[in-house]
């Protein structure tokens, strides 16, 4: 009955990918079926850690990470949860011997949200950056190799700058939500309440040299993780190009997005691509 109940485990992972992330879940379906399972198990856990610190704000968000925090080192040691989500988390975990360090990382970033607001070094800022993206570019990485080591550590470091770039696209298009509702800035030595063009520039030249790093690594990823990656890139990278066009008084005032008409463009644009096997 375990696997009745892993079932339903993987099930719930899904549809909150779904219910929160359209764009993501989009990339994930470019995935090839037997590791998309897997994507969805990370995003899920991903997703409810960041809930908890962003979204609560009526409960007690301190106890409730603390009791989920409990709950995930059970799961871990127990391989088994009640939690469905971290019931599928911790299957994917030990299905692909993800590092429990990158685990702590990320709970480390996410727990800092709860009480840091301010970023003033780049030390400061990358070693978030590093807990709340880049570690979970490594968590999926570590699926899409499938237990090669050699092609892990070769993808690596571009792993980690897409999950960068990726973070960063959201901190810029997110800055009026976080700086507004959450009382949050990331950039170090920018002050939100005053971004002009030559900060937000200066932002998107850090971004674009993510982006091609992470490119790199990208075109040598495996044939089954490709063409989702490639669609999850594009995306950002039109979603950053918007950003770029987007006066910085447009961008402290409002969200920027891609439309469902664009996206329907960019998933065809991507789609021939890979089958004429451009990248």
């Amino acid at each position: 009955m375990k696997d009745l109940f892993d079932k339903i485990s993987f099930d719930c992972s899904r549809n909150v990918t779904k219910s929160y992330s359209t764009s993501f879940s989009s990339a994930v379906k470019m995935l090839a079926p037997n590791i998309r399972q897997d994507i969805y198990n990370i995003y899920g856990f991903v997703r409810f850690a960041d809930e908890i610190v962003d979204s609560f704000h009526d409960y007690n968000k301190e106890e409730l990470f603390a009791s989920f925090e409990k709950d995930l080192e059970a799961a871990l040691k127990n391989k088994i949860s009640l939690n469905p989500i971290l019931n599928a988390f911790q299957y994917t975990v030990t299905k692909y011997d993800i590092p429990e360090e990158l685990i702590a990382a990320f709970m480390k970033s996410m727990k800092l949200d709860l009480t840091k607001t301010e970023y003033k070094t780049e030390s400061e800022y990358k070693e978030y950056i590093y807990g709340s993206a880049d570690v979970v570019g490594l968590m999926c990485l570590k699926v899409f190799v499938k237990g090669d080591n050699a092609k892990y550590e070769a993808l690596k470091d571009s792993a980690m700058r897409l999950g960068s770039a990726f973070q960063k696209v959201n901190f810029l298009r997110d800055l009026k939500a976080d700086y507004e509702d959450l009382n949050r800035t990331y950039f170090p030595n920018t002050d939100l309440s005053k971004l002009d063009e030559v900060s937000k520039l200066k932002i998107i030249e850090e971004i674009e040299a993510d982006f091609k790093a992470g490119y790199e690594g990208l075109i040598h990823l495996p044939i089954e993780a490709k063409f989702g990656v490639y669609t999850a890139y594009i995306y950002y990278e039109k979603l950053l190009s918007k950003l770029k066009k987007t006066p910085s008084a447009e961008i402290k005032s409002t969200r920027i997005r891609v439309s469902n008409y664009q996206k329907y463009g960019l998933f065809a644009k991507c789609y021939f691509t890979y089958k004429l096997n451009i990248i």
